[in-house]
């Protein structure tokens, strides 16, 4: 029963799914350059610290960029910044380069239609259209595509 009841917890979750935004590369934005992550938000659609500190092992992130190897690693909640703290996807522990920053993260809603923008390994910042914002299902795939390791 304790393996049920924890991942019946992991309902305080979402997938959140962002394409590359309009820009002068792209007129059209582009399906094939964006991420997808595992995030708590809280009721106004914002990314909440809170329970991101008790999930923060689910919180995942998967990078695709067309004409690149699929990225994957972690949304993490670091000191420094213009603010107390930013929210940055990590892909390895060991690097420190790798970091992509969200800019203003804490203060963007993630609900479908909305934007937000990222400083991308190529250290720009590009802008992404939140495409969709759904509960996290868990599955097979999920698990594989993330890397995720359940605990039970």
């Amino acid at each position: 029963m304790e393996t049920l009841s924890k991942l019946t917890e992991l309902s305080d979750l979402n997938r959140i799914l962002l394409h590359l935004a309009r820009s002068s590369e792209f007129p059209d934005g582009s399906s094939r350059h964006g991420y997808d992550f595992i995030a708590p938000l809280d009721a106004q659609g914002h990314i909440d610290p809170v329970l991101w500190k008790k999930y923060r092992d689910y919180c995942r992130v998967s990078r695709f960029w067309d004409g690149e190897d699929d990225e994957v690693g972690r949304l993490v909640h670091k000191p420094g910044g213009a603010d107390p703290a930013r929210w940055v996807f990590d892909y390895s522990d060991d690097e420190e380069g790798d970091d992509e920053a969200g800019y203003r993260f804490e203060a963007h809603t993630f609900w479908p239609g909305e934007y937000v923008s990222i400083s991308g390994q190529d250290r720009k910042l590009h802008t992404f259209r939140v495409v969709t914002v759904d509960p996290v299902v868990l599955s097979t795939a999920l698990i594989k595509s993330f890397e995720l390791q359940i605990k039970v």
